[in-house]
């Protein structure tokens, strides 16, 4: 998660603090003078509290758009596609299969039943290099398509193009352009020399009934009607189920990396076997800009960042661009990209409350009360860190003793959701607004438009 300089102008209004875009005159990195144009990282009103509804069932199925599937625009052309990468569809499995497949560290094995997600603006812009340092700014938008499109990112179909990173990975068309249509009137060739990348972007939106239903079958639909009501941009739907055992988890200190877990903590938990619904909705409508691109590889990136930005067109065929959802953001147990992921923090939600080992439905709502900082679960229970897998240490070192996750340097606050996060709820959504990206992992600058810390 990077924090960087923006032009941006912010105003105070009478609904509270309000940012708006920026331009400010420059000259791009290749040469080129234009107006360059930055976002802001954070869009706040300073007036949202930090609820979410616990609806889990709409008495009518969402009424959404008709789509028409693209097709291939050809030469010099770009066709666009979604992918939540192979976990939306396979889950998490537990035990993983090799030490180096993705977890969950503390013995769950996740799947997801719908991953439901509200796709838009789309955008290719000139000049992703216009400013080296600051990721959010480009130069002229000339080519922009429209939904918005309802997708459930967990539907696989053979038919759906092969995504962008690997085998078993699927990525399902949503829009193609031939040429650029932006602004009106526009309808020049896009640049297939090799010499020209264009900036892409894209916005992750607050569910509605004006969109264009991609693939959502008939019972996703009357969750997507859930989202609707909520006001969730990103709905994920699954079970969690525990695989650990006794002889398998610990829970380490820092004098004992060995140190077995307390069984009066975890009574009243999930035993081996045993699962935990979830129902969990993100308000965290988020925009997307200047998205690095892993096709670009062996380019050299820009000092910072781990791929070329920018897409290349090509005169022998079209390019796709993938939009990427990662599906473990939410999990995190820190702001750091890339960290082990948990679940223990929300199956702590409902602990205490199984009734002959079946467990009540999880949602973001039980987290609006809770401490991220001293987590506690339904019964009142300080937390340790649980292990029942060795973390990746990559990013951080394994954190031990009392559960308290790690926002790094962004504030923690009581109150006003513009100036630090103030709960659980707060915590997971920041993770979870990071996790869209360009052709499986190229990271985007993050502009967030819902009351959040930068």
């Amino acid at each position: 998660m990077r924090v960087q300089k923006v032009c941006v102008i912010c105003g105070f209004l009478a609904a509270g603090l309000a940012c708006s875009l920026a331009s400010c005159s420059g000259t791009s990195s290749t040469g080129n003078s234009g107006q360059v144009a930055c976002v802001s990282s954070a869009m706040c009103s300073g007036t949202s509290p930090s609820t979410t509804s616990a609806s889990m069932a709409a008495a009518t199925p969402a009424t959404l758009a008709a789509f028409m599937a693209p097709t291939d625009p050809g030469p010099g052309g770009v066709l666009f596609a979604a992918s939540g990468e192979v976990l939306a569809l396979t889950g998490y499995p537990f035990p993983p299969a090799t030490p180096d497949d993705p977890a969950f560290v503390d013995g769950w094995d996740v799947h997801f039943t719908r991953l439901l997600v509200t796709l838009d603006n789309i955008t290719l812009s000139n000049g992703p290099n216009a400013t080296p340092g600051d990721e959010s700014c480009t130069e002229s938008t000339v080519a922009k398509v429209s939904g918005p499109w309802a997708v459930d990112l967990s539907h696989s179909d053979p038919a759906y193009l092969p995504g962008k990173g690997g085998p078993g990975e699927e990525a399902v068309p949503i829009a193609a352009l031939a040429q650029q249509n932006y602004p009106a009137g526009n309808s020049a060739a896009f640049d297939t020399s090799g010499a020209t990348p264009y900036a892409f972007g894209f916005d992750v939106v607050t569910a509605t009934a004006t969109a264009m239903n991609i693939n959502i079958d008939a019972p996703g639909l009357a969750d997507y009607q859930t989202m609707i009501d909520d006001g969730c941009a990103v709905l994920y739907v699954g079970t969690a189920t525990f695989k650990g055992t006794d002889a398998t988890c610990t829970c380490p200190t820092a004098s004992n990396p060995n140190q077995s877990c307390d069984a009066t903590t975890y009574a009243g938990w999930p035993t081996t076997g045993q699962s935990v619904p979830f129902h969990l909705c993100f308000k965290s409508p988020t925009s997307y800009v200047n998205c690095q691109n892993p096709d670009n590889d062996p380019a050299k990136p820009l000092p910072g960042e781990e791929h070329e930005r920018g897409i290349f067109f090509k005169s022998s065929s079209s390019v796709v661009a993938q939009v990427t959802i990662h599906t473990d953001h939410p999990f995190w147990d820190s702001v750091l990209h890339d960290s082990p992921a948990h679940f223990d923090q929300f199956a702590a939600l409902v602990a205490g409350m199984g009734q002959n080992g079946v467990f009540p439905t999880v949602t973001t709502a039980h987290a609006v009360s809770e401490d991220y900082t001293a987590y506690k679960d339904a019964q009142g229970h300080a937390l340790n860190w649980r292990y029942c897998t060795p973390p990746p240490t990559d990013v951080h070192p394994q954190f031990t003793g009392p559960m308290s996750f790690d926002p790094q340097s962004v504030p923690h606050t009581s109150t006003d959701a513009c100036a630090g996060l103030r709960n659980y709820y707060d915590f997971a959504t920041y993770n979870q607004s990071t996790q869209g990206h360009l052709n499986s992992d190229g990271l985007c600058y993050v502009a967030r438009r819902y009351p959040s810390p930068r």
